[in-house]
């Protein structure tokens, strides 16, 4: 397992990237600003990643030390495109194919979606509403991800 050592706020703490896993099992991410990390296949801020781990304020520290220790532990980290539009990938299906790619990881959840950015993915729809109000946050559409292919096309199990 990776561990990382960092010190935040004038605390020395020690990371574990299974720890990290396990406690934001059952979280959902909070609102994307520019910067997140993926953890799960789920994008969170960094931010509020380190906040849950370590119990500090998220005025505490920056984004940039929040990145660096979660990219230590080896999570993907990045920043949101703000693109307008999906670049064509040549592939069949709604938008070159792209948006079933960033669907893939919420397979069997309920997802609130504004344009191709996923907002939250839960269990329930009604997690998903109460999430979308509590953020103040507004969804193209909101719908459930088919578990498998089956599913997506409506074809009985032989």
């Amino acid at each position: 397992m990776v561990q990382v050592q960092a010190r935040i706020a004038q605390h020395d703490y020690e990371f574990d990237a299974g720890e990290v896993r396990r406690l934001l099992r059952d979280a959902l991410p909070d609102p994307l600003d520019d910067h997140f990390v993926v953890i799960d296949g789920r994008r969170f801020p960094p931010k509020q990643v380190i906040s849950l781990v370590t119990g500090l304020d998220r005025a505490d520290f920056n984004s940039h030390q929040a990145r660096r220790i979660l990219s230590r532990l080896g999570f993907t980290v990045g920043r949101r495109s703000h693109a307008a539009g999906a670049t064509p990938t040549g592939r069949p299906g709604p938008r070159g194919g792209r948006e079933a790619d960033l669907l893939r990881p919420f397979a069997g959840q309920w997802v609130a979606q504004r344009g191709l950015e996923v907002l939250v993915a839960a269990g329930t729809p009604h997690a998903v509403l109460q999430w979308l109000e509590r953020n103040n946050q507004q969804a193209d559409a909101m719908f459930r991800v088919p578990g498998d292919a089956n599913e997506a096309t409506g074809v009985a199990p032989a």
